[in-house]
């Protein structure tokens, strides 16, 4: 087990969880309800207590939720109970082992790939184009380098270079959803 992952189960424990609750990304919510995809197979990357995951059940989706910790899997159950939601606990740099399938025309990920280290990074995207339909499309939701404590952020170049193999950059633009005080504290990125 990394140390991030018993950071985070620590945390969890402790009931420290600012990432959790904030409002559903406006790029997100945009995208589903502004009808330009049909409702498929959905992989929510780093889905904690699955408030993404039930939205996109709620809208039509096939959901998978995947997390590395098991507390708040317990929450996403509950909070989607009756919804066509599977959460399962896997790690995003082991998907393709991970027995969650492939084939997901929606990957989304709100605050996952911002927190890892380089080497996770490479693992990262690897994993999520191994699990993607053709023509999937890729939202990722993350804090720039330096917008919060804690977290290493992630800049537009890197994003960028990272899937510049198999990805075309669709969009991005600041998610305000995630403003902390009036900053612009995270960018979206639709691939």
């Amino acid at each position: 087990m990394s140390s991030r992952q018993r950071l985070f189960r620590w945390l969890y424990r402790l009931g420290f969880t600012p990432w959790d609750g904030h409002p559903l990304a406006h790029s997100l919510t945009g995208l589903v309800e502004g009808g330009g995809l049909r409702p498929g197979a959905a992989l929510d990357l780093g889905c904690g207590t699955g408030d993404n995951a039930a939205y996109l059940a709620g809208h039509g989706w096939r959901v998978t939720g995947v997390d590395y910790v098991a507390k708040p899997l317990k929450k996403a159950r509950a909070k989607a109970a009756g919804l066509p939601v599977l959460f399962i606990k896997a790690d995003v740099t082991q998907l393709s082992t991970s027995g969650i399938g492939a084939g997901y025309d929606l990957i989304i990920d709100s605050g996952c790939l911002h927190g890892m280290s380089a080497d996770d990074r490479d693992a990262y995207v690897r994993e999520v184009s191994a699990v993607a339909a053709p023509d999937a499309q890729l939202l990722i939701v993350a804090f720039i380098p330096g917008a919060s404590m804690g977290v290493p952020g992630i800049g537009f170049d890197e994003v960028q270079r990272r899937f510049s193999a198999g990805w075309t950059l669709l969009s991005s633009g600041d998610e305000p959803a995630m403003d902390q005080n009036g900053a612009n504290a995270a960018r979206f990125y639709l691939f």
